[in-house]
């Protein structure tokens, strides 16, 4: 842990403004984001860099799951523990029920997390309906959620490109800190449709994108694997 820690901090000290320096990302409202406190940063998602554009650009350690595969090289596993990622099996089941349990964890603990209330990157630039995960772990824990809307990781780096290129810059939008709890308990299906429905409003007015009004892939048929989908796994 003590290693993990170091890295970490290597990361944010080091990696991050060096990231800030070489990409220049526009960012907006970063004095939005509360400094302190369980925290969600709820994203559009548009490319695999934004994962790590969050936490380039936020003003405090923002942690989100990774698929295991990444952490299997050394460098890889170095990268991805600096910019504050932690290792979790992809597939449904307890696998899926643990990496949730992830994530409740951390904001128990007052750390800041990041997820995709869609579900798995926009291949056409549209922002597809929000599954209700984000919302869960908000109205379960209590913690406010940032929207964030991000422009033009899609253009720096697309799908099937292995490296970002240096000829863009995205934007990155922060919103103000939304307090879902007046939408109900966890527990109710109508509060967390309603709940993911105004983070999604949120994300909307920051990324100015065409909506699509529908799930950015087929809704599964069974609990364990609706929960798998909504945690902020990556998809090459």
């Amino acid at each position: 842990m003590k290693r993990v820690a170091a890295t970490y901090a290597f990361g944010r000290g080091v990696v991050a403004p060096l990231a800030r320096l070489i990409y220049r990302p526009r960012i907006v409202g970063r004095s939005l984001v509360p400094r302190t406190g369980p925290l969600i940063f709820a994203s559009n998602h548009l490319s695999f860099i934004d994962s790590v554009v969050i936490p380039i650009a936020a003003p405090r350690p923002v942690h989100f799951l990774a698929k295991s595969s990444y952490f299997e090289s050394w460098a890889s596993r170095q990268f991805f523990t600096a910019i504050g990622a932690i290792a979790v099996e992809r597939g449904a089941g307890q696998a899926a029920l643990d990496a949730l349990d992830q994530q409740r964890h951390l904001l128990e603990e007052g750390r800041a997390v990041a997820l995709y209330p869609e579900g798995t990157r926009s291949l056409d630039g549209r922002l597809y309906k929000g599954r209700t995960g984000v919302a869960f772990l908000a109205l379960q824990t209590g913690a406010p959620v940032v929207p964030v809307g991000l422009i033009g990781t899609d253009v720096v780096m697309p799908v099937g490109a292995r490296f970002p290129t240096l000829r863009e810059r995205v934007t990155v939008k922060f919103g103000e800190p939304i307090d879902l709890t007046a939408h109900g308990p966890a527990t109710s299906g109508r509060a967390r449709r309603a709940a993911t429905d105004e983070i999604m409003a949120a994300i909307h007015a920051l990324s100015g994108q065409e909506l699509a009004g529908v799930y950015n892939e087929v809704p599964a048929a069974n609990p364990l694997e609706r929960i798998r989908q909504v945690l902020p796994h990556e998809r090459r």
